[in-house]
């Protein structure tokens, strides 16, 4: 990356975006406002289409997603291209292989391309991070069902099978026998066919379907001890190996057991701040990061269980002393001092909009006792997300699932439920807030 030019003008960043997450938007309006030209690549209708001042917008073409991808990065040639989800960072690895053009840029985006097989892989990650010293589970690659028969002999019968490459939860299976395993195996190892990769092109809107099934980036299965415990995660940014900042939470709610958090709670865990910066510092990393943790019941300590190779739900949370994350990336690619903070966290309770909207009764008085973290000063985006995501409104979404109904996840809570006020149990302060965003401006 050419340092000059980064100093003289305001860098150039592409989001790159397949997942329907609010996430994306909410990283691309922090990154603006921190002095970036933001570009955006993703579906028609998806959330990052809603962000004021972009500077251009691409679309995923479902029929050639990574040519998609490839067109962008050299029509808008960015200084760093920031994938949003684990299927963006799989494409960006094979056009690294394919393009010898495109390296320079997917290099200064992500870091050296000899560290992304481990990058990819569960399995690898963990590994390396053991020999960082830091805390992780037992994991293991599996192949077979004889490996799994070995791996629960030795074990017992509760174990976290895993598919690399997979987000969102749906590559994670925790299960309660070896028979439960090796079903997740199946499913696991079995690439999609021809009617389900049309099934989620056309009903769910995934640019990335038809690659996804020839992708030539193999996709391992692994099975991880199973650790008792509540689920704890951080994002971090870095640049060239060194760590530039850290947000660490507990997850308070969830949508369900492996889902998105849907209330977090910030919080300081130095263990949780070196497993990012060796992290950081072994692979040589660019980027945003997230690494998914277990807080062991028993003794209280954290294990890592795998990392996000991209930006996750927390970077444009701003902290009271230390800013937010794309704050912090923004000035070293100005090669500025990182401004204070404008809206810091005003509590350590965080309900993260607007899918705390959507988490159930049992979760309203946490989310009324929470900070509501609704996008002041984007009405449209915040209209855009109050009517959920676009793949679930549109016609052959709605007839397809009239006769194959999802079976919403419970949520999960893993704090008390704070003393009910008596407004507790309604969502009206989460939509007063969307409402005075809606207005803002």
């Amino acid at each position: 990356m050419n340092e000059k030019r980064l100093n003289e003008k305001r860098p150039t960043l592409l989001l790159a975006a397949a997942k329907w997450w609010p996430l994306a938007a909410r990283l691309a309006v922090a990154l603006r406002d921190h002095g970036c030209d933001v570009a955006a690549l993703c579906p028609a209708r998806h959330p990052l289409g809603h962000v004021s001042g972009l500077r251009a917008l691409y679309r995923y073409r479902g029929l050639d997603s990574i040519g998609s991808l490839a067109d962008a990065i050299r029509d808008y040639r960015p200084d760093v291209v920031i994938p949003c989800d684990d299927g963006v960072v799989a494409q960006l690895h094979a056009l690294h292989e394919q393009h010898p053009s495109l390296r320079p840029v997917i290099e200064s985006s992500l870091g050296p391309a000899r560290w992304y097989p481990v990058v990819r892989s569960r399995q690898r990650l963990l590994s390396l991070a053991a020999q960082l010293g830091i805390r992780v589970p037992d994991t293991q690659p599996i192949e077979s069902e004889s490996d799994l028969a070995a791996w629960h002999e030795q074990h017992g019968p509760r174990a976290v099978v895993k598919l690399d490459g997979d987000n969102g939860g749906n590559g994670v299976s925790i299960c309660g026998s070896l028979e439960d395993a090796t079903a997740a195996l199946h499913r696991f190892q079995g690439r999609p066919g021809a009617l389900t990769a049309m099934k989620r092109l056309i009903v769910d809107h995934d640019p990335l379907a038809l690659w996804q099934r020839r992708s030539p980036l193999a996709s391992g299965v692994s099975v991880q001890k199973f650790i008792d415990g509540r689920p704890a995660n951080c994002m971090f940014a870095c640049y060239q190996g060194a760590l530039l900042g850290l947000i660490s939470v507990v997850v308070v709610a969830s949508e369900g057991p492996t889902g998105a958090a849907t209330v977090v709670r910030v919080v300081q865990d130095e263990s949780m701040r070196k497993a990012a910066q060796h992290i950081a510092a072994a692979l040589n990393l660019t980027g945003f990061y997230g690494l998914d943790f277990i807080i062991e019941a028993a003794g209280g300590e954290p294990y890592l269980i795998e990392m996000n190779p991209r930006c996750t739900q927390l970077g444009h949370l701003e902290l009271p002393l230390a800013g937010s994350l794309a704050g912090a990336f923004a000035a070293v690619l100005r090669g500025a001092a990182q401004p204070p903070p404008k809206q810091p966290l005003p509590c350590e309770r965080v309900a993260l909009y607007p899918q705390a909207q959507a988490a159930g009764a049992a979760c309203r008085p946490l989310i009324e006792s929470s900070h509501h973290d609704v996008p002041a000063g984007e009405p449209e985006l915040v209209r855009e997300l109050e009517r959920g995501p676009w793949p679930m409104r549109h016609w052959p979404a709605r007839l397809y699932h009239a006769f194959n109904r999802v079976e919403k996840a419970t949520p999960m809570l893993f704090e008390a439920v704070p003393h009910a006020s008596p407004h507790a149990g309604t969502p009206e302060s989460v939509q007063a807030a969307a409402a005075s965003a809606r207005l803002a401006g």
